[in-house]
């Protein structure tokens, strides 16, 4: 039940971040942290990633809920070690935060602007997160994999 708090305290950051931008920029507007490459820019999003099925907000919006659901699933049932239900869970806490807006607003809210493409914390944790899930799953295959190799040659002395 941890893990589903955790996601919950993902998307309630995303959603405050959207929040104080949305109520302190106007559309477009920018303000520069590192020059030539970070700014905070408020832009509406009705796509998902590089702009792919923009426009299909709704479509998107159910998506997200059918994935969340299942990543409660995933969370909630499945046994895997703690590192990789941690990472789930920061997935879950970011389409969470998008299918809000999407749902709500027929649009997500992206703001960290790194001149190539712009996207949210709702993104940001999406990409962590499975990120590190893949890589955690493959060191703990391969790890697994080592062991029962390891475990075949004892068996054969």
């Amino acid at each position: 039940m941890e893990y589903i708090l955790i996601a919950l305290a993902a998307c309630f950051l995303d959603q405050l971040v959207k929040f104080l931008v949305a109520s302190n920029f106007d559309w477009n507007d920018s303000i520069t942290l590192i020059p030539g490459l970070l700014s905070i820019t408020k832009r509406a999003n009705t796509g998902m990633a590089l702009s792919m099925l923009e426009g299909k907000t709704l479509f998107l919006g159910i998506v997200s809920a059918i994935v969340s659901v299942v990543l409660i699933v995933i969370i909630l049932r499945w046994k895997m070690p703690k590192w990789e239900r941690l990472a789930i869970a920061c997935v879950l806490g970011g389409a969470l935060g998008n299918m809000i807006d999407r749902l709500f607003f027929g649009y997500v809210v992206d703001m960290i602007d790194v001149r190539i493409f712009t996207f949210n914390v709702a993104d940001a944790f999406i990409t962590c997160g499975a990120a590190a899930f893949v890589i955690l799953y493959l060191i703990r295959s391969i790890k697994e994999e080592k062991e029962g190799k390891s475990g075949d040659k004892n068996g054969e002395n």
